[in-house]
């Protein structure tokens, strides 16, 4: 009862004193496990967050557009002096490599839900003929880079607390691809809070409405202790195996170029702490963040947050003045995350989303309209606080089709189509013929495995010069 009295005071202190109201409804194990998830929240925390985010001015933050300004991005090389100097950026990334300096870290913390897919969003079969996992075909690009530079970078696996055990599973179950080392890491949460009351909802007696804390939350986990503590954390695990440089990107994209050595040589050369790509944006209404300078320095505002009249402006060219969209692929020195995770939170954001909940009389409410806010950090946030940063531009065409509806854009037929003309494309350089629709699109699925070639340089010799390509085919 003492326990209870506790637990009553701290939450009361809070506004939060409902979360204990089916406790004694519990049995042993129910109220053990409630304990555990209320002394897991730093709620002195939350209580800012909902002052700021969900009944303060934080949650209508505006940007200033007076201080904002257009990024300088390293463009795609279009002379001689430029390629050579990409050339000379690639051989720096290259020794990166060969020197086993570089770790590889993806986000797969999500679930297949939108795609109407029941596992872990890593877990889908994406490739256009084989049907390979994303996993796959991620593992199978380390993999193969480890061929290349004779030093196989280490995988480090972002999962959530609902996905972990499957994700583990999956890799288990297919020999881990043949990956040297991979390891899997959790996501941290937060408690989903009611919009207009800021209280913290309960998914179940006894139960609390967790969230994942977005992909920013990737530094925090990366520093935590692993094992239940047993084990060090993936920082220093990395700083243990030499690794100085991390190459990031989210699972969803089956189409990122992983530890890009050109990326990974520009980005060291210019003695950066954290970098990233972009894409040319098609239109104003976009739904990618922009990167732009704020007060000389670096920063992304999400699409929606984009001012209209900074997201139509255009240079005296036509071009939209505000075009670098970020695709989620970064470079970050090893030291800037552990001095940020030292010193420095990333802010939280606010995310109004359906959350079911468990009503006053113990009924479970699945809402029709958004009804909580969920708190999550960007991981672009931490952008600002580094030393040093390259933007550079890269080809939407060769890397970014990113994978997150069942049908329309980004769904499983617009990947498949991108990755069976990037591969079409591979296949012309190396001197084979491929039939091409009026659009120039590849009329059949197309399919290279890392295994096989890792680029269009390496696919050449490996292919009879003439050969004509007429139905799908998948080289492995």
């Amino acid at each position: 009862m003492a326990f209870k009295q506790d637990l009553a005071e701290r939450l009361e202190k809070h506004g939060q004193g409902h979360l204990l109201r089916s406790w004694d409804d519990l049995d042993d194990a129910g109220r053990e496990a409630l304990a555990a998830e209320v002394a897991s929240i730093d709620f002195d925390h939350l209580s800012r967050l909902v002052a700021e985010l969900v009944k303060g001015e934080g949650a209508r933050a505006e940007v200033d557009t007076d201080r904002v300004r257009p990024i300088d991005v390293v463009r795609m090389p279009q002379t001689d002096a430029e390629r050579a100097d990409r050339r000379r950026a690639t051989e720096a990334g290259e020794e990166a490599l060969a020197a086993g300096e570089v770790g590889v870290v993806v986000v797969a913390g999500g679930s297949g839900t939108r795609l109407g897919f029941p596992g872990p969003k890593g877990t889908f079969p994406i490739g256009p003929v084989s049907s390979a996992s994303l996993f796959q075909i991620h593992a199978e690009k380390v993999v193969a880079l480890g061929r290349r530079y004779g030093k196989q970078p280490p995988l480090y696996v972002m999962t959530s607390h609902e996905n972990h055990d499957a994700t583990v599973r999956f890799f288990e179950e297919h020999d881990r691809f043949g990956l040297d080392h991979v390891r899997f890491f959790v996501q941290g949460r937060m408690p989903a809070v009611d919009l207009a009351t800021g209280a913290v909802l309960l998914a179940g007696p006894g139960q609390v409405a967790m969230s994942p804390d977005g992909h920013g939350g990737t530094l925090a986990a990366l520093a935590a202790p692993g094992g239940e503590g047993c084990k060090p954390s993936c920082l220093d695990e990395m700083g243990d195996r030499g690794v100085r440089t991390l190459f990031y990107f989210q699972v969803d994209n089956p189409m990122v170029e992983i530890a890009d050595p050109t990326f990974i040589g520009l980005h060291r050369r210019a003695d950066a702490e954290m970098s990233l790509k972009v894409i040319e944006k098609l239109a104003p209404d976009e739904k990618v963040g922009v990167v732009v300078d704020v007060d000389g320095r670096p920063q992304i505002i999400e699409y929606s947050d984009l001012p209209r009249p900074l997201a139509e402006a255009r240079n005296e060219e036509g071009q939209l003045a505000y075009w670098a969209g970020s695709i989620a692929i970064h470079v970050l020195e090893r030291s800037f995350v552990q001095r940020l995770v030292g010193v420095h939170r990333l802010p939280f954001h606010r995310a109004v989303k359906k959350v079911p909940y468990l009503g006053e009389a113990g009924e479970l409410v699945r809402p029709a309209e958004p009804n909580a806010v969920k708190f999550e950090q960007f991981i672009f946030d931490a952008l600002p606080e580094a030393r040093g940063y390259v933007v550079v531009e890269t080809d939407r065409a060769v890397e970014f089709e990113p994978l997150k509806n069942a049908v329309g854009p980004d769904s499983p037929a617009t990947v498949h189509q991108r990755m069976s003309d990037l591969f079409g494309s591979w296949l012309e350089q190396a001197g084979a013929v491929v039939p091409r629709r009026p659009d120039g699109t590849v009329p059949f699925a197309v399919e290279i495995s890392p295994l096989f070639a890792l680029d269009a340089h390496e696919l050449k010799g490996k292919v009879e010069p003439g050969t004509t390509i007429e139905r799908p085919i998948y080289l492995r």
